[in-house]
């Protein structure tokens, strides 16, 4: 009745994929007849009577042979798969996966688990059934969206539930500026589907893959100081909950649950449909420009006032920050006219440059890459961020050539200074680059008309950080403003209407597939988040973004972050609403159950 489904392609080929791999070396033969009729004939020969230790010799060696073909059979009967790259499958060698069981990872294959369970349903109905049936018998049922959280939030090994077949516009109201749709969509469907009524979302999170429900119940946000979350969009919801069954949900019908449920991190219910107050679609002129810290500051209310969109991009170990604004194209004077004062190959040749550099250094060592294939596409077809990539892969954990990398990619916003114009749904894009470790935290900056500084207070700690502590930062450090959100439970939540919260994200790029390496990686990430979280989190009541937040292996550690995110979010009510809605935690994974335990004698 539910289609199991993978994001985007059958899980039955992923399978194949994994278990049957052409260029996987032979195991070796199986034992010849000789070792069998070696084996019998050390075992079943009768010893003579007058030599106990030749006795002994044949029994030894039967034991031996006997271990041997047991070592050989073993080897030819657990293939190993080349698409197994983690630590342990270095080590061990692993049975194929049964057909049934699917592995679900995050984008960034941090997160992943394997499941038998993975539901695609078509629409309400099949829904309804599928979470009335799944309480009833007590399975899980994880709502995940398009598995790009970097936390893996979605991730349950008992079970999930995906609406990538629920993906239709239901309703278009033209006048209010209103549609209603089901969760599954994604953002770039939505947007494409709309626009020939002339509206489109208010604003947007980097990337256009995520489905709507996704981003929703995650808190997920843009950027500009005006403009909230974007759960402040949604105006009511359908949700489908595995006590109740589905309710609907608004600011006129039970809005406390309502505004619980907007960022409800899929543990109240899985969000079936929702009505979007959306925007007249309008080009926007998108400018960018290298500043400083020092420039910055004389500018910093300005610029988050006047500016409907606004971005910081800070270089760590340079003193560039890269300022990017968009605003409405003035029907009075019309987009700028300007001609860029460098072409796309003269911003992107410092860039080349030390990658041809880097390839000579590093062509020697054990960590070259694929990079001096002869059948390596030509370097003039990358783009900046893959280019990047294949840099930081040749060293990522040395500082001196991150900060080359860095240097160069100064130099490459430098010449990229100018303007854009398009559409809002193509200029508020943003290209991150690959596979990743990310922490984003969000903080109070003040008001809209008494910016606190904080803001910059916190980056310019943060690069001292880097740089006392010689980090192999990447850049970009991404600093993005929203207004508040009226959901509880959204990081940038308040009751004061003009509060305005800053966003900052630290990266760590994942460029390689090595195994080791991307474990040394891991560790050095999870290093500089530490440090972050120590010296800054309490500092400037900063939390992490929920599709973000990691969960502390160290019980001490997890109690700390428990009894702190009591302290800002309404964690009790939560509680409270998830056991009335789901008593049977069908919904919870081990991320809710660590963030936010319910005790069963409550």
């Amino acid at each position: 009745m539910f289609r199991s489904l993978s994001l985007k392609r059958s899980f039955k080929t992923h399978l194949k994929t994994l278990i049957h791999c052409p260029n996987h070396p032979q195991p070796p033969p199986p034992p010849s007849p000789v070792l069998f009729s070696s084996i019998r004939a050390l075992s079943t020969a009768s010893p003579p009577p007058s030599s106990s230790s030749d006795s002994e010799l044949r029994k030894y060696l039967g034991y031996t042979a006997l271990l041997a073909f047991c070592g050989v059979a073993t080897y030819y009967s657990f293939p190993f798969s080349e698409n197994a790259k983690h630590k342990k499958a270095q080590l061990f060698r692993y049975a194929p996966l049964p057909e049934d069981l699917h592995t679900v990872s995050n984008w960034s294959g941090t997160h992943e688990v394997q499941t038998r369970h993975f539901h695609q349903p078509e629409n309400l109905k099949q829904l309804e059934e599928l979470v009335k049936e799944s309480n009833e018998k007590r399975v899980k049922l994880r709502p995940v969206g398009s598995g790009l959280s970097p936390n893996g939030i979605g991730l349950a090994r008992g079970g999930m539930v995906n609406l990538a077949l629920m993906d239709k516009v239901l309703e278009v109201d033209k006048e209010k500026k209103r549609v209603r749709v089901q969760a599954g969509i994604r953002v770039q469907q939505l947007v494409d589907e709309i626009k020939d009524y002339g509206l489109t979302l208010q604003n947007f999170a980097s990337i256009r893959e995520q489905q709507i429900g996704g981003i929703l119940q995650v808190g997920a946000h843009g950027t500009g100081a005006k403009l909230p979350p974007i759960d402040e969009q949604i105006i009511s919801m359908k949700l489908v909950t595995p006590a109740k069954g589905t309710i609907e949900l608004s600011k006129e019908k039970d809005p406390e649950l309502f505004y619980l449920a907007r960022c409800g991190l899929g543990g109240l219910g899985v969000v079936a449909e929702v009505t979007i107050q959306c925007v007249e679609r309008q080009e926007l002129v998108e400018h960018t420009t290298v500043s400083n810290l020092k420039d910055l500051k004389k500018n910093h209310k300005k610029m988050l006032s006047e500016n409907k969109h606004v971005k910081y991009l800070y270089i760590p170990y340079t003193d560039t920050v890269v300022v990017v604004t968009c605003n409405p194209v003035s029907k009075w004077r019309g987009p700028p006219k300007f001609k860029p004062k460098h072409t796309t190959d003269e911003a992107m040749q410092d860039i080349r440059e030390l990658y041809k550099e880097s390839l000579k250094k590093y062509r020697d060592r054990d960590i070259t890459t694929k990079s001096s294939d002869s059948n390596e596409p030509n370097i003039n077809d990358f783009s900046f961020t893959e280019l990047r990539d294949k840099l930081l892969s040749l060293d990522p954990l040395n500082k001196d050539h991150v900060m080359k990398v860095n240097h160069a990619e100064a130099e490459f916003w430098r010449k990229s200074e100018g303007y854009r114009v398009g559409w809002s749904d193509d200029i508020l894009g943003f290209d991150c680059g690959g596979q990743q470790w990310v922490s984003e935290t969000c903080f109070p900056a003040g008001t809209l008309s008494k910016p606190s500084m904080k803001d910059l207070e916190y980056i310019e700690e943060l690069k001292k950080l880097i740089e006392t502590n010689e980090l192999p930062a990447p850049a970009p450090i991404e600093q993005r403003w929203t207004a508040r959100s009226q959901s509880p439970m959204s990081p940038a939540s308040s009751s004061a209407e003009d509060d305005i919260f800053s966003w900052v994200g630290i990266i760590m790029y994942l460029p390689t597939m090595d195994a080791r390496q991307r474990k040394e990686i891991t560790e050095e990430f999870f290093h500089y988040r530490h440090l972050t979280q120590s010296q800054f989190w309490d500092k400037y009541s900063a939390y992490e973004h929920w599709a973000k937040i990691e969960v502390p292996k160290d019980k001490e550690e997890l109690e700390a972050l428990q009894a702190r995110l009591k302290t800002r979010f309404p964690v009790d009510a939560y509680n409270k609403a998830r056991r009335e809605l789901d008593p049977n935690r069908i919904l919870s994974n081990n991320i809710l159950e660590k963030l936010f335990p319910l005790s069963d004698n409550v």
